[in-house]
């Protein structure tokens, strides 16, 4: 760098900034973080131009030399006189050359590095120097200083501060000005001997220089890379010595990080590999632009252009997109098997232009002339994998070659160290060399089988096990300081002793002791090669280029050298250069597996439509159709074709069953010919027209249960439903639940019409339409369903649109999008053509108006969920739901009558060893389909074994028709699984009455191939006669279901179905339909199969998409829901658990660590035995199957003859005999197994094709019956020579394998197949791949990159583990993929954002066909619920009590009067019953007219939640609310709103002097900012003075003139304090009354509500207490405002005196409309109405308390409501005039019934009391707090204890347990409990009630309390001729004086009860009042409360009247 900044090194501020950010450096122990000095000096890097070179690059190519522009012209300053000047030395004559100094010992000071120096007169060696590495760049090429400062390590001299001057110094001598980035070249290291050797380039530039680098230094091996993820922790468990755990980079909360992983090195000639590099430019994802276009390039310039960590957008070079695959070397990313991104192009004809590009250095002259008629001549196409150095020019016929780059994208991304290994500065660790990579593909590439194809997986894992072992010992050093992340589990990966898939004797050679040489590399490269013969040739000696071999190869090929040679591996080893290689592929079947799958899905499918239309496929189907000596296939089925006069063989009538039996019963001599044994049962059956016409042809058996919600379903969709409350519980505010009222929903599936059918058949059928609209099922037509479902075609735009706009304008309504088969599209928009269709799920799902959308929650639900779980993912892992395991070691969780078959119990099936498994592949048909792959090279393999197939079921309808003659020997020419697959569909129906099938289903999927499928097995149907026999369906996703009319009639009648237009929509509905399905489509679309299915062909899917999502896509079609009963014991095997999403629990949540899922349930338990079944019509046995297959039959049989059938004979029978039943097969047992290739090698001398080895039964020995064998399970012994040729049984088998035996009686084949899961025919190259198991001991399938559209961040990715839950599986695709840049996350990512997860996106998952689409159905439907259920509320629904059965005759006031007159008020007699029903266990007060029912009211439990009558109601929008409610009205009243700060709230204190408390009381307002001016406060202090009340006269319609004051405790969360609604936005002064204790959470939850906060004493007082302060707090500010106002000159008592007492559970108040129609009807109305309604009453100032109605649903019938107001009790809401009742308090030392009391007493002071029966108030039910619930525990323990009421009393000065409970409570509840004993004349006795003086105490229901006051002038009923049975006097005042209380008459015997508050007061009273005379007292009747006298006990004494 030139000196220009220099100088500012030594200014302080730079030295305390570097000074800090080095420190910050060192204390991290995770990613460097950014350092305060990129802040100082760099700025943000400038975007690439087209060229891939930033604009403004001032800055050279490597160096002059190879630039293309002039250099600058540069002078160098004279040396000084007498120096030394020679090159390789300083200026004090000191070598510096590496050579010299390799092995001398060097003195580095700290903080300085070993540097190479790049002189351009010396490029053969590098100059040795220490620089500073403050100066140097990190592994990311950022963060290099400014400036220079290096030491001469020749001379010694210190301190070169600029770069000119050092270069001086060691004669560098150069023609350009001297740039550090330019010449400061390589790390330098020592390896393990001690010698210093060149190590990794220093990375000047970001992963961006890559696309001008890697082509210019490609020969130096320089090769750059991308970032990649923050450094993996390794762990290494003590347990396991031999395991590595790689890297699960989890953080604590679970969330992938964004690793560092350095820069590859390619190891040139050197001989030590053994060199490990500095931490170097990450490799894997950044965060790429959309574009990719826009990557940052270059390093720091020299005007400091930025080049920091977050302005680096680096990384992804996309042009992997729709640029050929060969130029994937730039893409590190992918190292994805045998799969290109999209674009065939590798085919050379567009070589010239990628290799343009790519590898401009190759030398001129150096170009390959590709040989004409090379296709021709060798019938292949060569495939040509570019490896290390570059590709030379081809020229010629390069059409008939293809290049390959991803050998080569392998070895750079294997090369690319994980940053962690660099952690700790220079270290030993070093990525494998060139020469190792070469030799281990050499290994990998000879082990292969013939047949087999390279996988580039293979090969890298192969490489990172090779690497591991070999670094071993340093590995466990630095994953020891490390502590793990993951959540207590890691990602064990093992390392074997020997590498799999490597022969045993080819062991590695040991790195660490003996590096190998490029000179070694040649000959040991081929003495590997020579262990397989011809199969790999190794061009190494004598081979001057890559050139030189590819000519070499070439000639070969066309000489016919290569006929046996599989691969050609080229390594060019020179001395001085680097090691180049390359392999050319030259098998046939491995040149034609490439190449295809160097097609993109869709181009493949393009070409094969256009080999079809072109005509090019024609010559294959007449090869095909000779049958050589047989004849011609078409020839022989014309000579088949039935005359249409003829009767159908088919077609004859039925036989009886005695019939039947008696025929099956012949000996062998009388039966028919060998052909007609075939069809005997084809031929008893009548046709299809004839059978549906009988009547009495029904199958018992059959039953359709697909509908059912099963127990799983219901879990699933409740945890659905937990999450979705997770997301609105959260404090983000992401969702509303509560301002949602209704649910709606749209479900979006693939553009497949028979998808489409089957949702909205399973959403009409759910009944969720009827829930959410609430339709009655009748008035829901499918048609009506349909508008919920929209594919997602062009037409889906228009639908989410005006989803979109309803959503925008009904903000109440929550819409859900369901996105099923969600992996199908995530193309991203602008990545896709618009004709594709591809795209359109990005383009409206991540949509900015659904996005942003409040309302809208997107599900994405699918069976692959890979593809959408990558570090750019947009649903959090807390969003993601995993289907549960059903089972949990062995334990049915669900209670499931099925259980799920997937993908994993098929593998545990190939490996049980006891059974046939249901998954296998068919020898003859690959044999056949290779043998013409060879001789048509130029067809696609789809088209050729979609020929082959498709004759072999053609050949094996006509053998199995019995329509050709048996001298055509057609067995031959088609395979065993085939001809038993159709011999099964066409003699199943038989066997049931109904004549209920299977299905056979066939993959095709191109649709130009299934087009003609389905025409060539049609006409071979309707030829052979067949058509009623079989329905053939084309299942094209852009068509509708097409059946013919005959079946759909015989579905109609299964089904019951009388609608005579009904047609079946989806393949459900064609249940035990026998029929061929041609599937076909790219993949399938989410179309689920019906039970019935038998057999499914997968024997033409593609092999060449090696991705997790395809390969289990297809297989997933096979997945089975079995009936749990006919399973055998859960035998859990070691089957792949991750195969399926097999989650965790369902009670777990989605982080948790747990052992992991089940293993896949083994299909049959070894042990098994098959039982026969004596009474079935059909053997049912295996047919054999060619025992040339590896999988041969197992002899297992279904179900087995009856005695009298089975008497066989010991002799075989001879060909020309069969038995008119069919022979079931055995295998004789024998313990040891033969391998394959024994099997093959004992049947070839023979001389006989394979395909054709038939086969021939055995026979049974004599005297014994099938019945009574048991048949054993062991390996089959393969047959001697002789007896191989053997004649196939006709058997009626239905083929997959039944579990156990069925059931005796059932002879319907669907039935007895719906208990078992349909067998699976693969290509053989996928079943060795998915039946093969990688280290970890899963499936190799699932180590497979998961999903085209993503790539792996990194080779160095341990594998799956066999013990993760599905969290931890979705977590490591998260941190180890990233999506390619036409996925459609691939755009989310922004600057700054740890994660961009969409907060309102959840993610469902669950294995394919298990039932994903109810459970989400049924989530819809109780999200809907909940929403409902939110919206509505308990409310106390009671009737009143204690009405008297006579009804009052008078009416006072007419029924419509708005306002009651005082004057008839006063009239009307006061009602002292009390009527509300809470009070139903409280003593009634004794009123004179009223007479009590017989039956009294019932005794109540003390638990009044339970036992009160509730309805549930919704919610009107006058409600109020408690604290979980908050809509966008509110925030600002409840004082959220986001814009300002949480409202700030002032502390006042407020005193007043209260005559009664006789001492000052000081309480507290806390008053919020914007509630202040309801106060006035004292001008100078602030100090509070009043609270501003209106005046009378004053009036405005949005205001209320009464503070409503509203008690409460215990409920700051429920209680309803949220009145906006309620008071329709009305302005009102709301003050919650709260204890101090209380005071902080109150205030948390209700910031911006005044509270009035209780004095401390008053902290364990009940409601009488709050009512108490809050009436004389009022009457005092009353006094306040008034004088207020008579000193502002207005008028006193004018000022408003009333106050508003609410409970905090009243919800919604309603008012009576007496106009309705049908009688007075209630409606809901705000709370404002009402007051604004009282408040106008003109008379109101008369009344001292006012209060409205109680509601209940009964309230207006009957006439005790007809008057529209009464005089009585009044409770829960009540209108108070505080200044008319001034002289009667509210008791404040009560608990319960305290406005009883305050009602009797305002009364019997004269004061009017009214209700407004035409209002009423409804009372939420709110179980928790409130004045109610007060426990009552001991004083010793703070936990309550159950203490009797018995208890609450006991003797004074007695030792008794004292309770921790205030002394008024207690004695209420004594008397409340045990007043029977108290008073005993009263129990019952309402004539003769208990006098009670002054107050109203609960003496519990059994006792009438009667009232009386004894003030004077009071208003008391007449007592005349009334007897009293007791006496209760309670701190009775001076009022009371002896002379009142002669007034009243007492019968004898009469209890009195005198309370005081001391005992000398108790005294004093009893003698005042004279008690003595008339009452008789005992020492042992005075009591006190069970309380401590720090407690204040109550005492009180009982008497006796005389």
């Amino acid at each position: 760098m030139g000196n220009s900044y220099a100088g500012q090194l030594r200014t302080t501020r730079f030295e305390e900034v570097l000074h800090n950010s080095i420190e910050a450096s060192l204390r991290s122990n995770t990613v460097v973080p950014r350092p305060v000095f990129s802040q100082l000096y760099l700025e943000t890097e400038q975007p690439l131009a087209h060229d891939g070179r930033a604009e403004n690059d001032d800055e050279d190519d490597e160096d002059g030399s190879e630039s293309n522009s002039p250099p600058i012209p540069y002078q160098m300053k004279p040396p000084p006189e007498g120096c030394c000047t020679t090159d390789g030395f300083c200026q004090a004559g000191r070598d510096l050359r590496l050579s010299s100094l390799a092995s001398d010992p060097f003195d580095v000071p700290p903080g300085f590095m070993l540097v190479g120096v790049k002189s351009p007169s010396l490029p053969e060696t590098l100059l040795v120097c220490a620089v500073d590495r403050r100066f140097l760049p990190d592994e990311r090429g950022h963060n290099a200083l400014l400036g220079f400062l290096g030491n001469c390590l020749g001379c010694g001299e210190k301190g070169f501060r600029y770069f000119t001057e050092f270069s001086n110094h060691i004669n560098l001598k150069l023609s350009t000005q001297p740039k550090k980035q330019k010449h400061l070249k390589y790390h330098l290291y020592r390896n393990n001997q001690g010698v210093l050797v060149k190590g990794a380039p220093i990375c000047w530039r970001g992963p961006d220089g890559r696309v001008r680098q890697i082509g210019s230094s490609l020969s130096e091996g320089h090769v750059t890379s991308d970032e990649q993820p923050p450094i993996l922790a390794l762990t290494l468990p003590s347990h396991t010595p031999g395991s590595y755990i790689a890297g699960s980079n989890v953080d604590p909360i679970g969330l992938p990080q964004i690793a560092d992983v350095p820069h590859s090195l390619t190891n040139g000639n050197h001989a030590v590999p053994a060199i490990t590099q500095p931490p170097l430019n990450p490799s894997g994802p950044g965060r790429p632009s959309a574009t990719g276009s826009h990557a940052n390039a270059g390093p720091p310039k020299k005007r400091h252009k930025g080049w920091s960590p977050e302005s680096s957008a680096n990384s992804v070079s996309e042009n992997t997109v729709k640029t050929p695959p060969s130029s994937s070397v730039l893409t590190t990313l992918s190292v994805s098997s045998v799969i290109t991104n999209g674009t065939r192009s590798e085919i050379a004809a567009s070589l010239s232009s990628s290799q343009g590009s790519l590898t401009t250095l190759s030398p001129p002259g150096l170009s390959v002339t590709i040989p004409d008629q090379l296709l021709q001549t060798c019938r292949l196409q060569p495939v040509i994998f570019k490896g290390h150095g570059p590709l030379p020019q081809l020229t010629g016929n390069i059409t008939e070659v293809l290049v390959s780059s991803l050998l080569q994208s392998c070895y750079l991304s294997s090369q690319t160290l994980p940053r962690v290994y660099q952690h700790y500065g220079p270290s030993p660790i070093q990525p494998l060399s060139t020469e190792m990579q070469i030799l281990l593909t050499v290994y990998y590439l000879v082990q292969l089988g013939p047949e087999q194809v390279p996988l580039i997986e293979d090969l890298e894992q192969i490489f990172m096990r090779s690497w591991r072992e070999s670094h071993l010992s340093e590995i466990r050093q630095y994953q020891q300081p490390q502590t793990p992340v993951t959540q207590g589990r890691h990602y064990g990966i093992e390392t074997p002793s020997t590498i799999p898939g490597l022969p045993q004797h080819l062991s590695l050679p040991p790195q660490s002791q003996q590096p190998l040489t490029p000179s070694q590399l040649p000959w040991l490269a081929q003495l590997a090669a020579s262990s397989c013969g011809e199969g790999v040739v190794v061009l190494g000696e004598k081979i001057g280029s890559l050139a030189q071999g590819l000519q070499q190869t070439f000639s070969r090929l066309i000489e016919g050298r290569l006929e046996n040679t599989n691969y050609v591996v080229i390594i060019v080893t020179a001395p001085g250069q680097e090691t180049q290689s390359c392999v050319v592929v030259t098998g046939k079947h491995q040149c034609r597996a490439l190449a295809e799958s160097m097609f993109s899905p869709n181009e493949g499918l393009k070409e094969i439509n256009h080999q079809l239309s072109t005509g090019v496929a024609q010559e294959l189907i007449h090869y095909c159709n000779s049958l050589g000596q047989d004849g011609d296939l078409d020839t022989l089925l014309n000579s088949a074709t039935v005359d249409s006069n003829e009767p159908s063989p088919l077609s004859s009538s039925q036989e009886s069953a005695e019939d039947k039996s008696l025929k099956s019963t012949h000996s062998p001599k009388d039966t028919n010919s060998p052909k007609a044994s075939n069809t005997q049962c084809l031929k008893d059956s009548p046709s299809l027209k004839e059978r549906a016409s009988s009547p009495k042809d029904t199958c018992s058996e059959y039953s359709v249960e697909w509908r059912e919600v099963r127990p799983i379903q219901l879990a699933v969709a409740r945890k659905l439903l937990s999450h979705v409350c997770a997301i609105a519980d959260s404090s983000t505010q992401n969702l509303d639940l509560g301002s949602f009222d209704r649910v709606s929903f749209l479900i979006l599936v693939p553009p497949s019409k028979v998808t489409f059918q089957q949702t909205v058949l399973h959403l009409w059928s759910s009944g969720v339409l009827q829930e959410l609209g609430g339709l009655d099922q009748e008035c829901v037509s499918q048609r009506e369903a349909e508008r919920y479902v929209v594919k997602m075609d062009q037409s889906a735009q228009a639908r989410i649109d005006s989803l979109i706009q309803e959503a925008q304008s009904n903000s109440y309504t929550l819409y859900i999008l369901v996105h099923d088969h969600a992996h199908w599209d995530i193309n991203s928009a602008p990545h896709s053509s618009s004709d594709s269709g591809l795209g359109l799920v990005d383009q409206l799902l991540n949509s900015r108006h659904v996005r942003d959308a409040p309302n809208i929650l997107i599900l994405h639900v699918t069976s692959f969920p890979f593809a959408l779980q990558t570090q750019y993912t947009r649903i959090s892992p807390y969003n993601e739901i995993h289907w549960p395991s059903a089972f949990s070691n062995d334990v049915d969780l669900y209670h499931e009558k099925t259980r799920y078959f997937g993908v994993s119990e098929l593998l545990e099936s190939t490996r049980s060893g006891s059974s046939l498994p249901l998954m296998r592949y068919d020898a003859s048909f690959e044999s056949m389909a290779s043998a013409l792959e060879e001789r048509f090279p130029k067809l696609h393999s789809a088209v050729i074994r979609t020929t082959v197939l498709i004759q072999h079921y053609c050949i094996a309808l006509m053998a199995a028709s019995g329509r050709i003659g048996s001298s055509h020997n057609l067995h031959k020419h088609t395979s065993v699984e085939t001809l038993e697959i159709v011999q099964s569909l066409l003699t199943a129906a038989q066997q049931c009455p109904a004549h209920h099938g299977h299905m056979v289903l066939l993959r095709i999927p191109s649709l130009a191939l299934a087009a003609w499928a389905h025409r060539r097995l049609s006409r071979v149907r309707r030829q052979l006669g067949l058509e009623e026999s079989f329905e053939i369906i084309l299942g094209n996703p852009n068509q509708a279901l097409n059946i013919g009319q005959s079946f759909t009639d015989q579905i109609k009648t299964w089904l019951k179905i009388q609608d005579d237009d009904w047609v079946p929509q989806t393949y459900l509905e064609l249940e035990a339909l026998p029929c061929i399905l041609i599937l076909s489509g790219a993949e399938p679309l989410g179309e689920s199969l019906p039970r019935s299915l038998k057999y499914c062909d997968l024997r033409v899917i593609s092999c060449s998409y090696l991705q997790r999502t395809t390969l289990e896509q297809e297989l997933g079609l096979a997945a089975y829901l079995v009936r749990a009963e006919s399973r055998p014991p859960h035998n859990p095997g070691p089957g792949s658990d991750l195969l399926e999403s097999d989650a965790e629990k369902l009670s777990s949540t989605d982080n948790e660590e747990e052992e992991g899922q089940e293993n896949g349930d083994s299909p049959l338990s070894c042990s098994q035995q098959l039982q026969s079944c004596p009474d079935s019509g059909a053997v049912d046995p295996f047919p054999a199957q060619n025992t040339t297959s590896p999988n041969y039959q197992k002899g297992t049989m279904d179900t087995i003859q009856p005695p009298s059938q089975a008497q066989t004979q010991l002799q075989p029978q001879p060909p020309s005999q069969s038995f008119s039943y069919p022979q079931p097969t055995l295998h004789q047992p024998q313990a040891q197994s033969y391998s394959q290739a024994q099997l093959i090698s004992q049947l070839q001398p023979q001389n006989q094709p394979l395909s054709q080895t038939n086969s021939q039964p055995y026979t049974l020995p004599q005297h014994q019956s099938l019945s009574q064998i048991q048949i054993p399970y062991p390996q089959p012994q393969p047959l001697p020579p002789a007896q191989s040729r053997r004649q196939h049984s006709k058997s009626t088998s239905s083929g997959s394998l039944s579990p156990r035996a069925s059931s005796p009686h059932q002879s319907c084949s669907w039935a007895r197949g719906v208990s078992r899961p349909p067998s699976v025919l693969l290509p053989r190259a996928l079943y060795d791949i998915i039946t093969a198991s990688d280290s970890s001991g899963l499936p190799r399938c699932t180590s497979f990159l998961p999903h085209m559209s993503v790539a792996w961040a990194s080779s160095f990715r341990p594998l799956l583990s066999k013990m993760m839950t599905c969290t931890e599986q979705s977590l490591y695709y998260r941190q180890w993929t990233v999506p390619r840049s036409y996925h459609m996350d691939s755009s989310n990512r922004t600057e700054g954002r740890s994660d961009n997860f969409h907060p309102r996106r959840l993610l469902l998952s669950g294995p394919p066909q298990v039932g994903k689409t109810g459970a989400y159905l049924h989530f819809l439907g109780i999200l809907s619920r909940m929403l409902i259920r939110l919206m509505e509320v308990d409310i106390y629904d009671e009737e009143d009590i204690n009405y008297s059965a006579q009804a009052e005759g008078v009416l006072y006031h007419p029924p419509n009067t708005s306002w009651p007159n005082p004057d008839t008020l006063r009239t009307m007699p006061f009602d002292y019953t009390i009527h509300d029903p809470k009070y139903d266990d409280i003593s009634s007060v004794y009123s004179p007219g009223y007479k009590p029912s017989a039956e009294g009211n019932p005794v109540r439990q003390e638990d009044v939640y339970l036992r009160r009558r509730t309805s549930r109601i919704k919610l009107s929008k006058y409600a109020a609310y408690n604290t979980y409610h908050h809509c966008e009205q509110c925030h600002q009243y409840l004082g959220f709103n986001p814009r300002y700060q949480m409202y700030e709230s002032t502390l006042h204190a407020f005193t007043f002097t209260h005559l009664l408390l006789g001492e000052e009381i000081q309480l507290y307002f806390i008053i919020p900012k914007s509630k202040e001016h309801y106060f006035s406060f004292s001008q100078p202090g602030g100090q509070l003075e009043s609270m501003r009340l209106p005046l009378t006269s004053d009036w405005s319609p949005d205001c209320i003139k009464s503070p409503i004051f509203t008690p409460t405790t215990g409920r700051h969360e429920h209680g309803l304090f949220n009145l906006y609604h309620a008071m329709d936005g009305a302005s009102h002064l709301h003050i919650l009354v709260v204890k101090e204790y209380e005071m902080a959470v109150y205030k948390k939850y209700w910031p911006n509500h005044i509270m009035l906060v209780l004095p401390t004493v008053f902290n364990g007082a009940g409601i009488g207490a709050a009512h108490f302060l809050i009436k004389e707090l009022s009457y005092h500010n009353l006094e306040l405002e008034r004088s207020r106002r008579l000193e502002g000159g207005g008028p006193a008592g004018d000022v408003w005196p009333f106050i508003i007492l609410a409970d905090d559970s009243c919800v919604m108040w309603n008012a009576v409309d007496l106009d309705a129609r049908n009688g007075p009807v209630e409606h809901a109305v705000s709370l404002k109405q009402i007051l604004q309604h009282m408040e106008a009453c003109p008379d109101l100032a008369h009344y001292g308390l006012c209060g409205i109605r109680k509601w209940s649903s009964r309230g207006l019938t009957g006439n005790k409501q007809r008057e529209p107001f009464s005089r009585g009790h009044i409770h829960d809401f009540l209108l108070l005039n505080v200044d008319r009742s001034q002289n009667v308090q509210y008791d404040q030392n009560r608990f319960t019934c305290h406005d009883v009391d305050f009602t009797l007493r305002l009364h019997s002071a004269g004061l009017l009391v009214c209700r407004f029966n035409s209002f009423s108030v409804m009372k939420k039910q709110i179980a928790i707090g409130g004045y109610r619930t007060f426990i009552i525990k001991t004083k010793t323990t703070d936990v309550p204890t159950s203490v009797g009421p018995s208890q609450y009393i006991c003797a004074p000065d007695s030792k008794h347990l004292f309770l921790a409970t205030p002394a008024q409570l207690l004695l209420e509840k004594y008397l409340q409990h045990t007043s029977q004993k108290l008073f005993p004349l009263s129990t019952k006795n309402y004539t003769h009630p208990v006098l009670s003086v002054d107050c109203y105490l609960n003496l519990g229901p059994e006792v009438t309390v009667c009232f009386v006051s004894s003030r004077p002038h009071s208003v008391n009923i007449s007592n005349t001729g009334l007897l009293f049975s007791g006496l209760l006097l309670c701190f009775v005042d001076s009022f009371v004086t002896p002379g009142f209380l002669k007034k009243f008459t007492f019968l004898k015997g009469a209890t009195l009860c005198v309370i005081s508050a001391d005992r000398s007061s108790l005294r004093q009273t009893v003698g005042r009042l004279e008690l003595e005379e008339e009452w008789r007292f005992r020492l042992s009747d005075e009591f006190q409360t069970a309380n401590a006298k720090e407690d204040r006990p109550l005492f009180f004494l009982t008497g006796k009247h005389i």
